[in-house]
């Protein structure tokens, strides 16, 4: 066959994604906190943007806070500084395609000079009015510095009668804990790096063992446990038994084996049980900067007169503006510069604007799921109703995938407690007679039906089927095991009691 080459051209519809876009997705998904550092990071990069300063006047103010002009885009719209009309449906991934072959051609088309003076006047970064987080007390009323374990610990060591080269050593097995408080080297490593006998090693951590909290210091679990049995209990032989031969029995609750092994009765092993389930297995649990997650909620909804109102939480979000310093650069700049400030300033636009946009959808969001769940936020979870995404992009006109992005990682505050956004889409459980009902809501009743159980008669996963029918919910076996598991509920075996 003859070799040539020829010419052809092919039509395909494809989804352009501009950095403009990218950055519009990333603002989409980011939670309150990732956006504040977000916008943090922008000021910092961008000499066009600043923050809008607290002594304007009064003018400002009230033109700052006007309604958006007719020209501003819609709902469902962003528009960029060069007239771009962009749809979040193309950001949200659905298959329209935009172009961005004008770029350039516009950008030099623009009137600065024009610009520049629009720009004098303050912009909101994005928002509906104030925010219900003007209610709380400031910040820094609840600010306070917690001691470390590390702290904690060299504190007790100054009160001992080590010597000097001995509170050299102790300050280095301390300065070797983990979070829990679990010693992360061994004997014989801190040894060599001391350059000390292995002996010396273990005799210091034994006494730094004897420190508060009680555990600490320890290798692992097992040495752990042991440590806080001989001062709680230094007498308890069987004690000391369990915890060194049958801590993998303890775990799968055989307590019937280690009766027989050890050739005591169960009510005996129950005793036991009782004094390690008691114990801490994590000492350092109490100084952890990771025990409590604080959650800044992106949005608040109160009951006011009968109806819910949402208020977007704009605290510690800068409303930002153009910086007037620009006309300066722009008026006097050579032609090189006059381009990077003209980038610059187009990036300021589209991230206000892309901001703006964030909080009007996330707005209309949260409106749309309170629509839909209005029992729920009069009566509580057992309201719930079952919803998937799809009903609130139809609601709104927007694609299941931007909806998707809205919710993730987003808090709302209701008057049934914080929740995260995703929460209030679950799929729907047949009732025996009557409407579907939350998968949420069933695990709930789950939680509450375990519970009120008897101890030492737990309800296996067939006597919760059978109360949830009870309730007019028809469910599964397994169904009932997964959401149990899901819920961080032990089987019913591994939940009695023995004494």
């Amino acid at each position: 066959m003859p070799l040539e080459m020829k010419l052809a051209l092919k039509m395909q519809q494809q989804l352009v994604m501009t950095p403009q876009l990218q950055q519009a997705i990333k603002l989409l998904q980011l939670s309150h906190l990732e956006l504040a550092e977000q916008i943090a990071e922008e000021m910092v990069e961008n000499p066009a943007l600043e923050e809008v300063p607290d002594a304007i006047t009064a003018d400002e103010q009230k033109e700052a806070e006007a309604p958006a002009p007719e020209d501003d885009p819609e709902p469902g719209d962003v528009t960029d500084p060069r007239g771009e009309s962009l749809d979040w449906e193309d950001v949200s991934g659905a298959d329209k395609a935009v172009a961005d072959a004008e770029e350039g051609k516009k950008a030099d088309d623009v009137d600065w000079e024009k610009y520049l003076d629009d720009q004098d006047r303050p912009v909101p970064s994005g928002g509906v009015g104030p925010t219900f987080a003007d209610e709380l007390p400031p910040p820094e009323t609840n600010l306070t510095r917690s001691d470390t374990l590390v702290d904690h610990l060299l504190w007790q060591l100054q009160l001992t009668d080590f010597t000097q080269s001995e509170r050299e050593i102790a300050a280095n097995v301390i300065g070797n804990l983990n979070e829990d408080g679990y010693l992360q080297v061994s004997a014989e490593e801190l040894a060599a790096d001391l350059e000390i006998p292995e002996d010396q090693i273990e005799a210091i951590i034994a006494r730094v063992q004897e420190l508060d909290p009680l555990g600490v210091a320890s290798r692992n679990l097992k040495e752990c446990l042991l440590n806080q049995a001989r001062v709680v209990h230094p007498e308890d032989r069987l004690l000391a038994e369990v915890i060194s031969n049958h801590l993998h029995d303890l775990e799968k609750r055989n307590y019937q084996v280690i009766a027989r092994s050890l050739g005591v009765g169960l009510p005996r092993i129950g005793e036991v049980v009782r004094v390690i389930t008691e114990m801490e297995p994590r000492p350092g649990r109490a100084f952890s900067s990771s025990q409590a997650q604080y959650i800044t909620p992106d949005v608040y909804v109160r009951n006011i007169g009968g109806e819910y109102v949402i208020q977007l939480n704009e605290d510690g979000l800068p409303r930002l503006r153009v910086s007037p310093y620009v006309r300066s650069v722009l008026s006097g700049a050579k032609r090189e510069e006059k381009e990077y400030m003209k980038e610059r300033l187009r990036s300021a636009q589209w991230l206000i604007k892309s901001i703006h946009q964030r909080q009007r959808t996330i707005y209309r969001v949260v409106e749309s799921i309170i629509k839909h769940q209005r029992d729920f936020l009069d009566h509580g979870i057992s309201r719930l109703k079952p919803m998937i995404l799809r009903d609130v992009a139809d609601d709104i006109g927007m694609h299941e995938s931007t909806i998707s992005r809205v919710t993730t990682n987003k808090y709302v505050h209701t008057p049934q407690g914080t929740y995260e956004l995703k929460f209030f889409f679950n799929s729907g459980i047949s009732r025996v007679h009557g409407e579907d009902v939350a998968s949420e809501m069933v695990k709930y009743k789950i939680k509450t039906i375990i519970g009120g159980e008897n101890p030492h008669k737990p309800f296996s996963d067939q006597a919760i089927v059978n109360e949830l029918k009870k309730q007019n919910i028809d469910i599964a076996r397994r169904t009932v095991a997964k959401y149990r598991e899901m819920l961080g509920i032990l089987s019913s075996s591994r939940r009695k009691k023995i004494i």
